[in-house]
C-alpha cells in the first residue's frame, strides 16, 4: 500500500523514492510485523484466556511419560497463530508491492492453510478431543490446495517445471507434469513439519524464524538479476518482493517468541504452525529453491522423520528407535530440560541455515 500511495510522490519529494527498493520496505515490514505482534499480544492473550480456548495436554498409556513435563501446559492460551497471521498480512498489505502475482500466491497459500489449522483448532477445543480434525480431511485439504499452487506454476514461463539442485552449477531437473504433485509434496510436508516441531515453548516459532529470515535474503538474491548471474542461480523475475513477505514473517514471529518463549504465555495452534509451515514451502517454490528448504529446515525435516521412522519401525518390527515421536519429546525423555531442548535443536537451525546459504557460492 505504502508502495503505490507513497512512491509515486517522488517527484514532489525526493524521500518518497526509498519505497522503490525492497531492502527498506523490508525493514519496513519487520519492524511494523513485530510491534504490532508485540503489542497486541497481551490483548490477544487475555481475550483467549476469557474465551478459554486453552491447551489440552493429552494423557495416554503411550504419552505418560511425556505428560508429567507438560502437565504444567494445561490451560496455555492456544490459537495464537491468529495473531501471528493477521500481522503478517496486515504488514503485507502496507509494505509490499500488491501487483506482484508471487505474494498473492504466498498470501493465498498461507491464508488456506491457516483455515485448515483454525478449523482443526477449533474442533480439539469445542469437541475436547485433542486429535482435531481427521488425518484424511487435514491431507485433502493441503492435497487440493498444493495441486493448485502447482498448475499455476506450471503454467508460470517463469516457474514451468524446473528443480534446481544445491552444490551444483546450472544442474537443472525438468520434473514435466508431475512438477505440480512434487509442490504439493513440497506444501504439505513444511506444513506437516513445522506443526510436527510445535512441541515446545518457542521451539517452532524459533525455527520458523531463522528460516524465514534466511528465505528474504535468498528471495532478495533471486530476484535481482545481478546477484543471481554472479551466484549462478535461477533468475526469477520479480520474486525478490517475497523478502518482503518472509520479512513479516520474521517481525510477527519475533513478536510472538515474546510471549512463546519458555514458560510459554500463549501457543500458535495447528492454526499458526499448518499456515507458517505452508508459507515457507510456498517461498520456496516460487524461488525455485524447493531442495534448499530441506537443509536450511533441517530441524523440522528432523521431526518429521522422527515420527516416520517410528511408525514405520513400530508397524514392521514392533519396536520403537526413538523414545518417543516427534525428536524433541526423545531428548526430553533422556532427561533433557526443555530449555536445553529447545536452545539446542535453534543452535542445530542456525548452523543449518548457514549451510544452506553456503550453498549459493559452494556450487
Amino acid at each position: 500500500m505504502f508502495y503505490h500511495f507513497l512512491y509515486p510522490l517522488r517527484d514532489l519529494f525526493f524521500g518518497f523514492n526509498v519505497f522503490k527498493y525492497i531492502t527498506f520496505r523490508m525493514a519496513g515490514s519487520v519492524i511494523t510485523a513485530f510491534l504490532l505482534s508485540a503489542l497486541l499480544g497481551k490483548t490477544v492473550i487475555s481475550m483467549l484466556k476469557k474465551l478459554k480456548i486453552g491447551e489440552s495436554v493429552r494423557k495416554s498409556k503411550e504419552c505418560a511419560s511425556i505428560y508429567e513435563h507438560h502437565k504444567g501446559k494445561e490451560g496455555t492460551p492456544t490459537m495464537g497463530g491468529i495473531l501471528i497471521l493477521a500481522v503478517i498480512f496486515l504488514s503485507v498489505l502496507l509494505w509490499a508491492d500488491l501487483s506482484n502475482k508471487y505474494i498473492w500466491i504466498a498470501m493465498g497459500v498461507t491464508f488456506w492453510l491457516g483455515v485448515v489449522g483454525f478449523i482443526d483448532d477449533y474442533i480439539k477445543l469445542t469437541k475436547k478431543d485433542s486429535r482435531g480434525l481427521t488425518a484424511a480431511v487435514k491431507l485433502t485439504g493441503q492435497m487440493v490446495l498444493g495441486l493448485i499452487v502447482g498448475f499455476i506454476l506450471y503454467l508460470d514461463p517463469n516457474i514451468g517445471d524446473r528443480l534446481d539442485i544445491p552444490f551444483f552449477k546450472n544442474l537443472i531437473v525438468h520434473l514435466g507434469s508431475f512438477y505440480v504433485f512434487f509442490v504439493a509434496l513440497v506444501i504439505i510436508g513444511a506444513s506437516n513439519a513445522v506443526n510436527l516441531t510445535d512441541g515446545l515453548d518457542g521451539l517452532a516459532i524459533g525455527c520458523v524464524l531463522i528460516v524465514a529470515l534466511t528465505y528474504s535474503a535468498v528471495s532478495y538474491i533471486t530476484g535481482h538479476v545481478n546477484f543471481s548471474n554472479y551466484l549462478q542461480i535461477i533468475y526469477i523475475p520479480n520474486s525478490g518482493e517475497l523478502a518482503v513477505f518472509c520479512a513479516a514473517i520474521f517481525g510477527a514471529g519475533l513478536g510472538f517468541l515474546w510471549y512463546n518463549c519458555h514458560p510459554a504465555d500463549v501457543f500458535m495452534g495447528d492454526t499458526g504452525a499448518l499456515a507458517l509451515g505452508g508459507a515457507l514451502g510456498a517461498v520456496a517454490i516460487l524461488i525455485k529453491k524447493e531442495l534448499l528448504l530441506v537443509i536450511v529446515g533441517g530441524i523440522f525435516v528432523a521431526e518429521a522423520m522422527s515420527v516416520i521412522i517410528q511408525v514405520f519401525s513400530y508397524r514392521l518390527r514392533g519396536k520403537r528407535v526413538f523414545l518417543m515421536a516427534p525428536l524433541h519429546h526423545h531428548f526430553q525423555i533422556k532427561g533433557w530440560a526443555e530449555s536445553k531442548v529447545i536452545f539446542r535443536f535453534l543452535i542445530v537451525a542456525i548452523v543449518l541455515a548457514l549451510v544452506g546459504l553456503s550453498t549459493l557460492k559452494l556450487r
